[in-house]
């Protein structure tokens, strides 16, 4: 298979299994065990280097998924024990895990194939000559085979466990009500996101894990509400900015993991810009309209309460609603505007006055006021 292709599929499916796992721990406020998981289990691969006498592909991710899973119970033992947050924790716990790994290698294994700098940035362009053989044969790219044997044990995992993670995420009381084991439900969670790190490591590196597992499922938790929705956008995005970042890298010849992350970066921030339900653009025009409703309010308001009376001449005037209403005349001008747009007042010789539709809001504004006085 063409090397290019390789690492373009390497990427891809590194992205897909990673978003898989990433979202639920996402939901569940966990996005920072990631980033321990991924740096915790460097002495889980020493020791299955050890074990193993040598490099070893099964020993490794055991190791490794052991570590990571002892990384979950050290954290959550201390969160449990009330002396310290779980997020003090987790700074606890990993980088004296990850320190303890970077010991061994420098003081007893400084001379073997085992490198920190590939552990935390990997190299995704190896993918191709890295390949699995298995009685003299090859098979092509161990990380392909691996990553997309992850890909599908993530979506099964998801697909079996759907409804128990789904209740055990927004309802820990009721799943255990109902039956379920919520604490058993979490840790097959986290040895899943244990596996797929350690899967995605020796081809992506750690930091690129972190980026894969936590950014995609943020990103689209801002566009979507509908949990179904946000699994599938999680690895489209993902898959998105795995090809974007590999087809930039290329162009521009600069590292892909690198450029990957980048776009995941851009992608994230796209959505927080853009989404039509929680995207900053989004908020500040429903603000705006908000606050434009409430001052044509405030102003319909205040004609209707002078209507009748002896100052009405005085408190109608556009002039005067600066005084009247302690507004600026930028403000005036557009709450004018939109109330006569909106069919609320009408307008003649610089006097305001009040038609049926805006005493008619002028009437419900002070039946809501009341009622919650009341």
């Amino acid at each position: 298979m063409n090397p290019t292709l390789v690492v373009a599929l390497v990427a891809v499916l590194a992205a897909s299994a990673c978003a898989l796992a990433g979202v639920f721990l996402v939901l569940r406020k966990m996005g920072m065990m990631a980033d321990a998981i991924s740096h915790a289990i460097l002495p889980g691969l020493v020791a299955g280097y050890v074990l193993a006498q040598g490099p070893s592909l099964i020993a490794g991710m055991l190791g490794a998924t052991a570590a990571g899973l002892l990384t979950v119970v050290l954290v959550e033992a201390f969160a449990k024990s009330r002396r310290v947050k779980e997020d003090t924790a987790i700074g606890v716990v990993f980088p004296a895990l990850f320190a303890l790994g970077v010991f061994v290698i420098s003081k007893y294994l400084a001379n073997v194939h085992i490198d920190t700098d590939a552990v935390l940035f990997g190299e995704i362009a190896f993918a191709p000559f890295d390949t699995l053989e298995i009685g003299g044969r090859d098979y092509g790219s161990q990380s392909l085979w691996i990553l997309g044997g992850l890909t599908l044990l993530n979506a099964a995992f998801m697909a079996l466990f759907y409804k128990e993670l789904k209740l055990s995420t927004f309802d820990p009381a009721l799943a255990a009500a109902l039956g379920f084991v919520p604490g058993l439900l979490h840790y097959g969670l986290m040895a899943m996101v244990a596996v797929t790190t350690v899967g995605a490591l020796s081809a992506v590196g750690a930091i690129l894990v972190v980026a894969l597992l936590i950014v995609p499922s943020v990103t689209a938790s801002l566009i979507t509400y509908r949990l179904p929705v946000m699994i599938g956008l999680s690895v489209g995005i993902g898959i998105l900015a795995a090809l974007t970042g590999f087809g930039l890298a290329m162009v521009w010849d600069v590292s892909i993991s690198g450029m990957i992350a980048a776009m995941l970066g851009v992608l994230f921030g796209i959505a927080l810009l853009g989404s039509p339900t929680r995207g900053l653009i989004a908020r500040a025009m429903r603000s705006r309209r908000r606050n434009q409703q409430f001052a044509t309010e405030m102003l319909v308001v205040h004609l209707a309460h002078h209507e009748g009376t002896d100052d009405q001449a005085v408190e109608s005037q556009i002039d005067h609603l600066h005084e009247g209403l302690d507004w600026q005349q930028e403000k005036i001008r557009r709450t004018v505007a939109h109330a006569s747009d909106s069919g609320l007042v009408s307008e003649r010789d610089g006097q305001l006055e009040l038609t049926d539709s805006g005493r008619d809001l002028a009437g419900d504004v002070g039946s809501r006021r009341s009622g919650s006085g009341s």
